[in-house]
């Protein structure tokens, strides 16, 4: 039995406002502001973004109790089918969000992992994708908010939430509004717990209870990303034996920020840079080969990133030195592969199509190949 409601005026109907004057056909116009008018997918990310702000959206403050209600007890329906509260949004491209009790690091190189097998289809406009990353969701009034939010616009929620009573209720939140969701942490978690037979904690990363990030493995992580940002292109060759990895190839191949990447991970990586008529440093040869890596990149590609770069240096194309012409390219590669045959025991790499993370896990597995001494000849040396 549906309760009935009671109306009461408002103050706009008990005190309506002077009638307006009639304008004098004599007075010059009077010209009116132009309203701008937002875009479907600006909106959207406004709302994203005033989620993780933790601003509220499109209804009144509520207690976290009542959000945490709601899991369980479904909102009312109307005639037409349609919740109360949930309105789609009319925009293009499909809404993934990503939610996470820590940094989310690991929901959204899942995620990427995931759409580069659709990249033929991303690629060509056909179907597009808007990811909204909310990290730190440690409390049930906000993981609700968010999938309400993704409910709006028929978006998807993948999520890893260490604590299993926020999983759950993502779980079941996710089945209420009928919001498409994956769990990134909760299976492994659960076969890994199987397989060694001890429940998992259940506490975040990062979380209260854990102990301190400031371990060893932190201090490591910071010592060699000062180490790896010191000896970046060429700087410091004396440092050379210091180095866990040292990247070499001709500029513009991506040495600086694969050697970042891998300094993240806890490794000192110096790179030293190969140009014509510039003599490499002597430390460089006197190091454990195993250390060093060459990079290659096709000629091509190499001419379009370094054609962009001189013009974000502003530079016009009678003022670069030859250094995006395509003979001069063609002729620092050559220059590197010489190098390169010369000291064969350096595996040489293309990155033309390698992300970045592709790239330092060859890097990484060959390192741990040879250090291991488990080292197998391989026919060709490019990988």
């Amino acid at each position: 039995m549906l309760a009935s409601t009671r109306f009461s005026p408002s103050k706009a109907q008990l005190n309506p406002p002077p009638p307006v004057p009639e304008p004098n056909p004599c007075d010059p116009p009077v010209s009116q502001p132009h309203k701008l008018k937002g875009s479907a997918k600006l909106n959207r990310w406004s709302m994203a973004r005033a989620i993780q702000s933790h601003r509220k959206l499109d209804r009144p403050a509520e207690k976290s109790g009542r959000a945490a209600a709601e899991v369980v007890n479904p909102p009312v329906k109307h005639d037409d089918g349609v919740s109360e509260g949930i309105n789609e949004e009319d925009g293009s491209g499909k809404s993934i969000y990503i939610v996470s009790d820590g940094t989310g690091w690991t929901a959204e190189n899942s995620v990427s992992v995931a759409l580069a097998q659709f990249e033929h289809c991303l690629a060509d406009h056909v179907c597009s994708v808007n990811t909204h990353m909310f990290s730190g969701i440690d409390d049930m009034e906000r993981l609700i908010e968010i999938v309400k939010q993704a409910a709006k616009e028929g978006g998807m929620l993948v999520y890893t939430l260490a604590d299993p009573s926020m999983a759950e209720s993502a779980r079941k939140a996710c089945k209420l509004w009928d919001v498409l969701s994956t769990d990134v942490l909760g299976p492994i978690t659960k076969a890994i717990a199987s397989h060694l037979g001890v429940s998992p904690s259940g506490i975040p990363r990062w979380g209260a209870g854990r102990n301190s990030p400031l371990n060893e493995d932190y201090f490591q992580r910071i010592e060699a990303i000062e180490f790896t940002i010191k000896q970046d292109d060429g700087a410091q060759p004396q440092n050379l034996r210091k180095a866990d990895i040292v990247l070499t190839g001709v500029s513009r191949t991506g040495k600086t920020p694969l050697s970042i990447y891998l300094a993240q991970k806890g490794y000192k990586v110096a790179n030293i840079p190969i140009v014509m008529g510039v003599e490499l440093p002597k430390t460089l040869f006197e190091i454990s080969s195993h250390k060093v890596f060459g990079l290659t990149i096709n000629p091509v590609v190499l001419q379009a990133i370094r054609r962009t770069r001189a013009k974000t240096l502003g530079l016009a194309e009678s003022d670069e030195c030859h250094y995006s012409e395509m003979d001069y390219v063609k002729q620092d590669l050559e220059y590197a592969r010489k190098i390169f045959a010369q000291n064969p025991s350096w595996p040489v790499i293309e990155v033309t199509s390698k992300a970045v993370e592709e790239t330092a896990a060859i890097i990484l597995g060959l390192y741990y190949d040879r250090k291991q001494k488990c080292w197998i000849p391989r026919i060709s040396k490019r990988y």
